[in-house]
């Protein structure tokens, strides 16, 4: 497996970032959240006039063993069907990723499914056509998730190669909310109940039958001694090729958009294995599914957008990123008390 080299944001800019910030001409404070966004950008490029350039979107398909057991409330070929409909056009992270300028692309991590080669806006790597049933055996070998971490780490690579300093991370996989509930609850260690929603829209009686599932997995496999053994045991091929795709993001100093519930999830594992990914990070949305809400907890942060939205598939960072663009064109664009001669506050 690849190893990361993430250096910590340089902070020797800080007090001048925050300089440039608190003279533009406003109240201290007064555009709130979006000065501390610029902030973080500012720290993350090393530069008091930080630039976004080429934003892309990544969003990470694979399919999951442990849907075998009735954990969502769609059967499994809506993962191909749904990828299809993302290279098609036709999904809301298309809209919000042209409305906003993203480039979008869709790497088949696992699909159980065989796609037409060549598809435009499509990354081939898949690992294999879906992960096993972790109710009855590890989801996939650590070889396996450490390929995941590697093919990750490649595919960000090869969009930093091309000018990328911005990327959002989405998901497509039916059952990889099982995966993420698992993995969040071995990592924080918080029962497995507090960590499961509802998913793709589970009524009360399937929800119960899903944290039955879970609970007998998780006691299954006992108590795992590392990240990556947990990633292999409950984790997506799309979920494992998040992680390497944000370690790999945070080595290249790029900013880094975090979706919801199964995205923070990655996000959980990756941060894991290496707690400088953190400074990278910006978490876009708060999910509604309510395990996310433990998460953000643990990490410490505050979501960007409360929107009331659990679809997945990036759409919390699409939306997100126009905040991000907005944040780097006051800190660029807007005067300075001294340069429009506005008189500044009362001391």
């Amino acid at each position: 497996m690849k190893s990361f080299r993430i250096q910590p944001p340089d902070q020797s800019l800080r007090a001048a970032l925050q300089t440039k910030i608190d003279n533009k001409t406003k109240p201290l404070g007064a555009l709130g959240r979006l000065e501390a966004l610029a902030l973080q950008i500012g720290l993350i490029q090393g530069t008091s006039t930080p630039t976004l350039h080429a934003p892309h979107m990544l969003i990470f398909a694979g399919d999951h063993g442990i849907a075998a057991e009735g954990v969502s409330a769609y059967p499994q070929e809506v993962t191909w069907q749904m990828v299809m409909n993302f290279l098609q056009g036709g999904a809301a992270i298309n809209v919000f990723s042209k409305q906003h300028q993203l480039q979008l692309y869709v790497v088949d991590a696992g699909v159980n499914y065989d796609f037409p080669e060549n598809l435009p806006g499509l990354l081939s790597h898949k690992i294999a056509k879906g992960t096993q049933n972790f109710l009855h055996e590890q989801a996939m070998k650590i070889e396996a998730a450490q390929r995941c971490i590697d093919q990750g780490a490649e595919v960000v690579t090869s969009i930093f190669n091309k000018g990328c300093n911005v990327v959002g991370f989405g998901e497509m996989g039916i059952g990889n909310t099982s995966s993420a509930s698992m993995l969040m609850s071995g990592l924080l260690n918080i029962p497995i109940d507090q960590c499961t929603g509802r998913g793709t829209g589970l009524d009360d009686e399937r929800l119960h039958h899903k944290i039955d599932i879970l609970t007998k997995a998780q006691q299954r496999h006992g108590a795992l001694a590392s990240p990556l053994e947990l990633l292999a045991t409950f984790g997506g091929f799309e979920i494992a090729q998040m992680v390497g795709a944000m370690l790999q993001a945070a080595e290249h100093k790029m900013i880094i958009l975090v979706d919801g519930f199964i995205v923070s999830a990655a996000f959980l594992v990756a941060h894991a294995i290496d707690p400088n990914l953190k400074s990278y990070g910006v978490f876009c949305h708060r999910s509604q599914e309510q395990g996310h809400a433990h998460m953000m907890r643990a990490l410490d942060v505050q979501p960007l957008l409360d929107l009331g939205m659990r679809l997945g598939e990036g759409t919390g960072a699409a939306m997100a990123y126009p905040l991000l663009a907005s944040a780097v064109a006051f800190l660029n664009e807007m005067a300075s008390f001294e340069s429009a001669h506005v008189s500044e506050k009362n001391s």
